[in-house]
């Protein structure tokens, strides 16, 4: 809703990775938008600095499709065209649960989840979102300060080479990710520093890129999923990610004294090692067709803007810069995805220079990061040495009752959709307690839990063809 008829306002938007796009196509109704980034973006499906998490596994659960869908109609038709798949959870996976139950691949539930490698995605929302002429990217540019004061941020000072620039924006998006330097931007206008916790598995990442073996790049082989024990510490597990081009991202994780081996020739033997050794008998006959790569930043990490005494009219913060994840648990692109479709929502209701939308904007982001990060901490911070602050009362309970879901989800189909519906971000966790979850669990029917993973024979053979 502009403010006249003769100009639109104005946004700069911090950072061009999927919360930095999508922030950009969510405000393009309301304002023109400059996007900025430190890098050169990639022309097509590319790995680039500003992305290092983007060799791993990754998803987007099936409240990131739906946010996907509502902000981009037809972007995830077109991602799929290209390769990607909407994978069905759990009909087209397999997986083991942190406490070491194996789910039923019960085919009933609802929830399809966007399976495809970071490049390719990123390629797409980059192909799709640029081509708006209400964009402009200007790359390679740093941001080096808010300009402003503690009521209201008026812009950015940039730097592009040896030339430093002022851009004045009537709202100013922070979506750089872990790196951002938001805390002390807002301190040097005189703002108090922000809230932060952290809670720290120690959680490393080793991937490898492999042809799929046999005949598996053929169908629509199964996701295959090995997930930790935090009460087995160090805790261990690993993904198989069929993805386009007939390829297969395989990522292991460990926790501290338990971390996986960035030596290629060791990577199937941890594979094999993981609890359930399925991971690692269908690599056996597959192909490496890359170097392994690692990282070991995946502490989960919050800031509680939302909560701050004072909040200056036109900034707000997206995505990883808000908080960021243990990429285990594969929320950080839905949690984008739901971002932006806050923000827009809150510019439909709201005018962008009205005195404390930016605040307003920033609760409402807050939220489906606040899902996420109950999410993974309430795993997480049960490892050793994961947090400062050991889990209260409540929370252990919480947790108790949440491996009961799991425990009845794993053989009961309206269960597992309750607890889908909350692992996807479709419905908040109160779904946990509603009668879809509470009657199985209390009455049953209960099937007896599977024994090991339920891989049909066929799909085994496959991987030998």
């Amino acid at each position: 809703m502009p403010d006249s008829p003769t100009r639109r306002p104005r946004t700069v938007v911090i950072g061009a990775s999927a919360a930095g796009l999508l922030a950009a196509a969510a405000l393009t109704d309301v304002s023109d938008v400059t996007l900025l980034d430190r890098d050169t973006l990639p022309e097509g499906p590319e790995h680039r600095r500003g992305v290092p998490q983007s060799r791993h596994a990754h998803l987007v659960w099936s409240g990131g499709v739906s946010a996907l869908n509502q902000l981009l109609p037809g972007l995830v038709d077109e991602t799929v065209a290209k390769g990607a798949r909407l994978a069905h959870i759990m009909g087209d996976m397999v997986s083991r649960a942190p406490n070491e139950i194996w789910f039923r691949r019960f085919t009933g539930t609802p929830h399809r989840n966007l399976v495809c490698s970071r490049p390719l995605l990123d390629a797409a929302l980059r192909a799709r979102i640029l081509a708006d002429k209400r964009i402009t990217v200007h790359q390679n540019t740093t941001v080096l300060r808010l300009d402003g004061d503690a009521t209201r941020v008026t812009g950015v000072h940039t730097r592009t080479g040896d030339e430093e620039h002022a851009l004045t924006a009537d709202l100013v998006i922070d979506a750089s990710g872990r790196g951002s330097h938001t805390p002390q931007w807002l301190e040097d206008l005189g703002l108090p520093r922000v809230t932060e916790r952290e809670v720290d598995a120690g959680v490393a990442y080793a991937t490898q890129l492999f042809k799929a073996p046999g005949t598996t790049g053929d169908t629509n082989y199964p996701l295959i999923n090995v997930q930790a024990n935090p009460a087995k510490a160090p805790g261990q597990g690993g993904i198989i990610l069929p993805i386009e081009n007939g390829r297969w991202i395989v990522t292991l994780s460990g926790t501290r004294g338990g971390e996986p081996p960035k030596d290629p020739d060791a990577f199937l033997d941890f594979a094999l090692n993981l609890g359930d050794p399925i991971i690692g008998e269908l690599l056996k006959n597959a192909e490496p067709i890359s170097e392994v790569a690692t990282t070991r930043s995946t502490a989960n990490h919050r800031r509680y803007y939302e909560k701050m005494p004072r909040w200056p009219d036109g900034f707000a913060v997206l995505g990883d810069a808000i908080a960021g994840y243990n990429p285990v648990y594969g929320h950080g692109l839905t949690v984008a995805a739901q971002g932006a479709l806050a923000l827009r929502e809150t510019l439909n209701k709201t005018n962008i220079t009205e005195p404390g939308t930016a605040r307003r904007i920033q609760r409402a982001v807050a939220r489906p990061a606040a899902v996420a990060w109950d999410l993974a901490v309430g795993q997480d911070a049960r490892y050793p040495g994961a947090t400062d602050t050991p889990p209260t009362a409540i929370e252990r309970i919480l947790a108790r009752y949440v491996d009961r879901c799991v425990a009845t989800g794993a053989r009961n189909p309206r269960a597992l959709g309750a607890l889908l519906d909350v692992m996807s971000m479709e419905k908040p966790p109160t779904r946990l307690f509603s009668p879809a979850m509470i009657v199985p669990m209390l009455f049953g029917p209960k099937r007896p839990h599977l024994q090991g993973p339920p891989l049909t024979e066929s799909e085994r053979k496959a991987s030998l063809a």
